[in-house]
């Protein structure tokens, strides 16, 4: 009886400790990558929810336009991200069935042995109640710490029997429960299979659309050249406006350090000119007491008092200042907020709270137009119309000014780097005006084809950088 019992036990002791330990280890796991995979889905329904908008926005006007295509493209891409994220969908749900299916044959296994060991178990302890029934085997004790000995067997006997059938209860339950889980799970996938199907005709559509759009752009081939030579002559203009901003403060800058330098150079020379003075006093100061003591005469207190006046120290050089040290023509705030700037990287607020970027930062071909490629110093991003305009970072208003083409400017100075908002419909902000990061400076502009679309730039110094590693992923 006694072995019976510590079998069943180590057992259940086995299979407890597979439910405890293995079984929600898994299932974190599962959880986790199924987490992430909503959480991914849901940025993505959002982001196609802004794309439609705009691209809705756009395509009531009555002609087409690149813009449109442009909004065209995105939805596809994010419409085939979306089918890609159901196809994961599909591969994580049936790998959580697959699990579930595993976790339920261990357990039918687990409680057939359970259930043959405790057949077992009660088969043994009724041959024995037969031949010793457990009164008989108490009064057949020696002596009374025996009887108390074999009554706490017994009642532990008993005890251990009531728990294990409460664990196979258990063991039952939670087998149960993972078949639900397992038919929920079915039930999800099918779901998942016409969802995917849905997206699948709506990525059809989307294409069906782009060739019409494409299409009807092929033959607007004279009007395309003209806006691209439009484009390229405001887009220089905004670089030469730039560049002279930035020489301009570069310069501003150096001035301030040689104004700085010749006025700690002048303070030396006054100290130099005051101490070769006060030398100069001391030594008259110092003859006529000679002279008075020649001549037998009392010298005058107020020249005695200068002779013996100590000697001046020579005057050292005053120590450069910190930002002549660094030798960048920035002063202590410029340099701390360039720093900082610097430590943003990848985590800057978007200018536009909504939007996708339209065109991307460098060198690439043109959209329709075989053979010719365009240049774009910084990104554009393409949203709602009157969409609020927002200072991704601390800085000073440089330079507000108006560019055919880009319509208002804003340019914001961050120590050393630059951000440029180009495409402004109206502006809020003045030159001199000190702003925080995602303060409002302006409102987007809608082009005559009804696009509204800002362009973003950043630079350091002269360089023109990638703007979207900066900004914070979207």
């Amino acid at each position: 009886m006694h072995i019976h019992s510590l079998r069943t036990t180590a057992l259940f002791s086995c299979c407890l400790m597979l439910l405890v330990w293995v079984a929600p280890a898994v299932a974190q796991q599962t959880q986790r990558s199924r987490q992430a995979l909503e959480k991914e889905k849901k940025q993505n329904l959002e982001k196609m929810g802004q794309i439609r908008s705009i691209l809705n926005k756009t395509a009531s006007e009555k002609q087409t336009s690149l813009g449109q295509l442009k909004a065209l493209n995105q939805q596809i891409q994010a419409q085939s991200q979306q089918i890609n994220l159901l196809n994961k969908d599909l591969r994580l749900t049936e790998e959580e069935i697959a699990e579930l299916r595993q976790a339920s044959r261990k357990l039918t296994n687990d409680l057939k042995k359970l259930k043959v060991e405790y057949g077992s178990m009660i088969y043994t302890a009724d041959r024995r109640r037969q031949q010793v029934s457990p009164l008989g085997f108490l009064f057949a004790s020696d002596n009374f710490n025996q009887l108390v000995a074999r009554y706490r067997y017994l009642r532990q006997y008993s005890d251990a029997r009531q728990s294990q059938v409460r664990q196979m209860n258990a063991v039952q339950s939670d087998l149960t429960e993972k078949e639900r889980t397992t038919q929920r799970k079915r039930n999800q996938q099918k779901g998942t299979l016409q969802a995917k199907v849905g997206e699948s005709k709506k990525l059809e559509t989307l294409k069906q659309e782009k060739n019409q759009v494409v299409e009807q752009l092929s033959k607007k081939e004279v009007e395309l050249r003209t806006e691209l030579d439009e484009s390229r002559r405001a887009i220089g203009q905004l670089e030469n406006l730039i560049t002279r901003l930035i020489a301009r403060e570069a310069k501003e800058r150096a001035e301030r350090e040689a104004r700085e330098r010749a006025a700690r150079l002048a303070r030396e020379r006054l100290a130099r000119q005051e101490a070769a003075r006060r030398a100069a006093e001391r030594k008259r100061a110092e003859e006529q007491v000679a002279a008075a003591e020649k001549a037998g005469k009392q010298p005058d207190p107020e020249v005695v008092a200068k002779a013996e006046r100590p000697a001046d120290p020579e005057p050292e050089p005053a120590p450069p200042t910190a930002d002549e040290r660094r030798n960048t023509n920035l002063n202590t705030e410029e340099t701390a907020l360039a720093s900082s700037f610097t430590a943003s990287r990848a985590r800057l607020p978007w200018p536009v709270s909504k939007g996708f970027v339209s065109d991307h930062f460098g060198r690439r071909a043109h959209a329709l137009l075989k053979g010719i490629y365009v240049e774009n110093q910084g990104i554009n991003i393409q949203t709602n119309a009157g969409e609020s305009v927002r200072s991704v970072y601390d800085g000073i208003v440089q330079d507000v000014t108006n560019i055919p083409g880009m319509n208002n400017v804003v340019a914001i100075q961050h120590g050393t780097y630059f951000t440029v908002y180009a495409k402004l419909r109206t502006v809020q902000v003045r030159a001199g005006q000190r702003v925080k990061a995602r303060e409002p400076i302006g409102t987007v502009a809608t082009d005559k084809n009804g696009v509204s679309e800002m362009q973003f730039q950043i630079w350091k110094e002269f360089t023109k950088l990638n703007p979207e590693s900066w900004l914070s992923p979207r």
